[in-house]
């Protein structure tokens, strides 16, 4: 991959354009909680404006009132807007209500956030426990045979 490559992608790519914006941890984690998490494709936009608005709430809470001030719906139009391209917007056939749903784009930017933490470590010291208690076993059932016969 050479500069001209990455530069461009680095430009017109939705899940790059995720990784590098100012608030990214506050659009990867609501989208994740919302989409990714629940195993859920598409919410029609009045749930995921309340789902936005609990997390707002908790947000605010914890860092305080003036953070995020926009209303939900300004910031679900301008997350499936052209310039960003993490949600689609658009209107099923049958109903009124617009519905919204991950890019694919979007969708592999957080899965490979998802995958920084890495799996969780299985010690060595309960890996050696579990191959003691294999041994005991082996050894007390060798033993309880040699004793009946």
């Amino acid at each position: 991959m050479d500069y001209w490559t990455l530069d461009r992608l680095r430009q017109t790519h939705a899940g790059w354009r995720l990784l590098a914006a100012d608030h990214s941890a506050f659009v990867t984690s609501f989208l994740h909680s919302s989409f990714i998490a629940p195993n859920v494709r598409t919410r029609p936009q009045g749930e995921l404006v309340a789902l936005l608005e609990d997390h707002l709430f908790t947000l605010r809470q914890r860092k305080g009132e003036d953070i995020f001030p926009r209303a939900p719906n300004d910031y679900l139009d301008e997350w499936a807007s052209e310039r960003h391209g993490w949600l689609r917007k658009y209107y099923p056939p049958q109903g009124d209500e617009p519905h919204f749903d991950l890019t694919s784009m979007a969708e592999r930017a957080i899965e490979w956030l998802s995958g920084l933490r890495g799996k969780p470590f299985v010690g060595t010291e309960s890996r050696l426990l579990t191959v003691f208690n294999l041994l005991q076993e082996i050894t007390s059932g060798s033993s309880d045979r040699k004793l009946v016969g």
